[in-house]
């Protein structure tokens, strides 16, 4: 046994030691911070590359970067008993994705950020439609109260509506569909297959996208755009394990820290800060979702 797979094994027993909770709070916030340090990439590069280009080079370095995962796990791990269910992720992402670096590249990082946990509410609502779980008490408040919050973030009647949030609102609607998704795969399939599945997919569903607005990298942008691949595996990951062994009652306010990740990011990088407004509507949504999963878990 090499020097590497002995730290390897080491690694491996010391996080199997860990308390379930405790590997599910390190993933879940490695998840938030690896996924707020791509978005600061996107942000970053988006002035000289566009987005749908950008979400394509996510998608292809993503998934080369699940390669050795692939190799070492065997092509058996690639194997999925919902095909089909696969496939409607896969459709459901690409809209996700491409709105939402759309959405990214003219809207601040935190006010993005706060705007996307609307995805727990629209998840709500994907579960009750597709898996006929009935609408409670709470979860028409929490709905009700949720979508109060992003009227305080657009603020309709009080000036334009910023097209990007626009963008941003749908692809956390998409988003909360997809995650849906992701918790019936997670029953039969393994982190692996479920993460290279949508890698492959889209990188083939951006590629037209980013065809229409393409221009060749330089040699630093393709340093920035490996490390967004790079960033975006291992938040997938994390979360997509992080799902399999925790219930949202457990994930979403965690989740929560990505609010914080991204204010840092947007702070020191983009000189960006958050207004009044953006904390008031992110603290409604915040709370209308944590109280529907409290009511949820305990009832």
């Amino acid at each position: 046994m090499t020097a590497l797979q002995q730290g390897y094994q080491i690694g491996a027993d010391l996080w199997e030691r860990l308390p379930s909770t405790a590997r599910v709070a390190i993933l879940v916030i490695t998840a938030a911070g690896a996924l707020s340090a791509m978005h600061a990439v996107v942000r970053y590069l988006s002035p000289s590359i566009h987005p749908f280009e950008l979400a394509f080079f996510r998608s292809l370095f993503g998934f080369i970067v699940i390669v050795p995962l692939l190799l070492r796990s065997g092509v058996e791990s690639l194997r999925t008993h919902q095909p089909r269910l696969q496939m409607l992720r896969g459709l459901i992402s690409i809209s996700a994705m491409l709105s939402w670096f759309y959405g990214l590249s003219m809207v601040p990082l935190a006010e993005a950020t706060a705007l996307s946990f609307t995805n727990a509410i629209f998840g709500s609502l994907a579960a009750m439609i597709f898996l006929r779980e009935r609408m409670t008490i709470a979860r028409g408040m929490a709905v009700v109260f949720g979508f109060v919050g992003v009227l305080v973030l657009l603020r309709p009647g009080f000036g334009d509506i910023d097209i990007g949030l626009l963008w941003v609102l749908f692809s956390a609607m998409c988003w909360g569909c997809s995650v849906v998704i992701v918790k019936q795969l997670g029953r039969t399939d393994s982190a692996v297959s479920i993460v290279a599945w949508v890698g492959m997919q889209l990188s083939v569903l951006s590629l037209p996208f980013a065809l229409t607005v393409w221009i060749w990298p330089t040699v630093q942008e393709w340093l920035w755009l490996l490390s967004l691949g790079s960033l975006a595996t291992l938040g997938h990951l994390c979360m997509v394990q992080g799902l399999k062994l925790a219930d949202a009652m457990t994930i979403f306010p965690l989740d929560f820290t990505r609010l914080i990740w991204a204010s840092l990011f947007g702070f020191f990088i983009f000189s960006e800060s958050l207004d009044l407004w953006t904390v008031v509507g992110a603290g409604i949504i915040v709370v209308s979702g944590t109280f529907m999963l409290y009511r949820e878990a305990r009832s």
